[in-house]
């Protein structure tokens, strides 16, 4: 993902020496630099009487476009002269930072950077202004894990509006808990889903290459590891899909895809899907979630770009005393996979053989995310847990012998009742370590709610 960019102007009273403001705002940038954000730096503005420091300001940082602006607040510095810069950029998410004095001969040294920020914070508040509030401190310094969070939520927010989801088909199952409202999710969000036909993908498998089909096919026998061989028309079907889908991704420039898997794929070409899946996971690296799970891919959005990572789905089986057992009955991307990529050819009722991911997945702290919609507004479930291996288990259903499917049992730190009482989607989206700062601060950017 690219960088996280950001405008930085800082603030300080006419009447405090230049060099002291100037040096903390000169020292602040760098930290920030430190978290590998991308700095448009303007010289700091004063309340000079002529307003001449504040025009330089909104001229310099209307040079290009970032994530979001840093209002640095270096000392006391009258209202009037940061809203005349910030009204210029009340478009943008802001981060109000105040920083800190500091230590001299024994004795604490202050500009009144809080006086600054606590006439400012209600403010930009009545302002109505998307915006956090942070303040560095004399005894641990700059609240870095808080700006970092945050400048991930404001550049996701931006991807985000950029972003494209191609949907092959619609309502899978015709499922409720995979529709969704695009006026509103265009609006609130900036999410575009792009629906394209079956038929198209089967047009574009026609017109492949055999030689391209056959490399595919080469290279997973190479890297994945077959718990039980697959015909070459199992994997051949799986490479033609892969090609097709992948080919009309790139020319959309989708960022997530969902295909139409139980009344599509399975039911119409007699083939799993999820050897496709798997491969679009890896190259071109799109999220990918099956049965049109509309919410399930925006959720998977954004959480890849506030973690950085693949954003993989996983579905309930199980919910225990103290935790839940989730897993696929397909596809795992290959990032969490401990080991080498495990799969097995297999059917699954009716439908006929598909490549089944049945690897292990890795373990550790995770957390868990849904986004749900409802009469326009939006919300976002999530939790926190630790995930450790499964017990042995099987899903029937499977022809015999049945196989381990990829799965983790997640102990949860909150009890399964209260989640129970909450859950929105059989999909909910895992991501490793706990990211609750990183989407508290993105739905509070595009206030959504969370529960």
């Amino acid at each position: 993902m690219r960088a996280v960019t950001a405008g930085f102007v800082g603030f300080g009273e006419v009447n405090i020496p230049r060099e002291m403001i100037e040096r903390k705002c000169s020292e602040a940038a760098e930290q920030l630099k430190s978290l590998c954000i991308d700095l448009l730096e303007t010289p700091p503005v004063s309340d000079d009487p002529e307003g001449k420091e504040a025009e330089r300001a909104i001229r310099e940082l209307k040079e290009r476009e970032f994530d979001f602006l840093v209002v640095c607040i270096a000392g006391w510095i009258p209202s009037h002269a940061v809203i005349t810069v910030t009204t210029e950029f009340d478009h943008v998410t802001m981060l109000l930072w105040g920083l800190t004095g500091w230590m001299e001969k024994g004795r604490l040294v202050t500009t009144a950077d809080q006086a600054g920020t606590t006439a400012l914070r209600s403010t930009f508040e009545g302002l109505r202004y998307t915006f956090k509030y942070v303040y560095s401190t004399i005894d641990s310094g700059a609240p870095f894990k808080k700006i970092e969070s945050f400048a991930a939520a404001a550049r996701a927010r931006n991807l985000l509006r950029h972003s494209r989801i191609g949907m092959m088909g619609y309502r899978d199952m015709n499922l409720y808990g995979t529709m969704f409202d695009g006026m509103s999710l265009r609006r609130d969000l900036g999410v575009e889903i792009e629906f394209f036909e079956m038929l198209e993908i089967v047009q574009r498998i026609d017109a492949l290459e055999v030689s391209e089909v056959n490399g595919v096919v080469d290279e997973v026998r190479k890297k994945w590891v077959f718990e039980k061989p697959a015909s070459r028309k199992t994997l051949k079907q799986g490479a033609e899909l892969y090609l097709a889908v992948k080919e009309k991704t790139l020319q959309r420039g989708y960022q997530a895809v969902s295909l139409i898997d139980v009344d599509g794929v399975k039911k119409l070409l007699n083939f799993a899907p999820a050897m496709a899946f798997m491969l679009l996971g890896d190259d071109p690296g799109v999220c990918t979630i099956p049965e049109n799970d509309s919410l399930g891919a925006v959720t998977q959005l954004a959480t890849k770009y506030l973690t950085g990572q693949c954003a993989a789905y996983m579905e309930f089986y199980e919910f225990m005393e103290d935790r839940v057992l989730m897993g696929v009955p397909d596809f795992v991307p290959s990032e969490i996979v401990d080991g080498k990529v495990t799969v097995k050819a297999t059917a699954f009722g009716g439908f006929g053989e598909g490549v089944l991911n049945i690897s292990k997945v890795k373990t550790g702290t995770v957390t868990l995310a849904r986004l749900t919609g409802e009469d326009g507004r939006y919300s976002l479930h999530m939790v926190t847990g630790e995930a450790v291996p499964p017990r042995s288990w099987e899903e029937a259903g499977w022809e015999p012998p049945a196989p381990q499917l990829p799965s983790l049992e997640i102990i949860l730190d909150t009890p399964v009742e209260d989640f129970a009482d909450k859950v929105l989607s059989q999909h909910y989206i895992l991501s490793y370590g706990d990211n609750t700062q990183e989407f508290e601060d993105l739905c509070g950017i595009l206030d959504i709610d969370i529960y």
